[in-house]
């Protein structure tokens, strides 16, 4: 058992819907949006309402190691979770804030309990999603549901990034995870872009 962490969400959301006769209610957010490179991962997880995991938080609150432990206990607890992506060509042709809405959609869609509510983290409702939902501004923070997706978009797309650092090390993905620093646009202007980066994006 893991200690509470400061900030922690909680489960109020998904007690109050419970009430309200839902039952398998998922939480979905997604990593990887502000990246130069490599794909948007969205998670989505339904955790039963008396799982021990109150260390659950935002995932960018938490150190890398605090995440993978965290990630393998919302993995061993959750009554159901699935992760899915989008390619940067998917990306570049419907613009990124409608790729994390279908990666999203397409990792409530990929749950093996079919969820009949979600939590989206954001402003945006996600077009053709399977289940009735709502909208959770800062809901990484405030949804332990939204959180422990969060946890698992997050570790899940790291580590697709630490893999593909092998194939073009000059970019720095193994610190940078695709994101945009210094050392990333300096690489990008010696070497010019992979086929992973997002064309639509500033990279220069």
């Amino acid at each position: 058992m893991m200690a509470a962490t400061e900030g922690a969400a909680t489960l109020e959301m998904e007690q109050y819907l419970f009430t309200r006769g839902y039952r398998a209610i998922a939480g979905t957010d997604e990593a990887g949006r502000g990246c130069l490179a490599g794909p948007v991962v969205a998670a989505a997880v339904i955790l039963p309402l008396d799982a021990d995991l109150h260390a659950v938080a935002d995932s960018k609150t938490l150190s890398a190691e605090r995440r993978t432990a965290l990630a393998e206990d919302i993995r061993r607890h959750a009554v159901s979770w699935a992760v899915a992506s989008c390619s940067p060509e998917e990306i570049d042709r419907l613009n990124i804030l409608w790729a994390s809405m279908e990666a999203m959609r397409r990792a409530l869609a990929a749950l093996d309990v079919p969820p009949d509510y979600a939590l989206i983290d954001g402003r945006t409702l996600i077009p053709s999603c399977p289940c009735p939902s709502k909208t959770v501004v800062h809901g990484d923070a405030r949804s332990r549901s939204i959180a422990a997706a969060s946890i698992l978009a997050k570790t899940h797309r790291d580590g697709i990034m630490h893999d593909l650092h092998a194939c073009w090390p000059v970019y720095g993905w193994k610190s940078n995870v695709g994101y945009p620093t210094k050392a990333h646009y300096e690489a990008l202007r010696e070497h010019g872009p992979t086929p992973l980066h997002r064309t639509s994006f500033r990279l220069q």
